[in-house]
């Protein structure tokens, strides 16, 4: 019992659809800038929050 109809000519002569497809370019918008962050908060209690956060995702 089939599931539909076959066409062997498409089995035999395989289409060829992707000669109008343009490649992509993965590095078209890298950003090779600085960043920059100024914060009245110290490293101390920067370390001392993330200590904190990570102990709430243990409980």
């Amino acid at each position: 019992m089939g599931f539909g109809s076959y066409d062997e000519s498409e089995q035999q002569q395989p289409r060829d659809d992707d000669e109008d497809v343009e490649a992509v370019n993965i590095h078209e918008h890298d950003h090779n800038g600085q960043l920059e962050f100024e914060s009245d908060v110290s490293t101390d209690q920067l370390v001392s929050q993330l200590g904190s956060m990570k102990d709430e995702d243990d409980e």
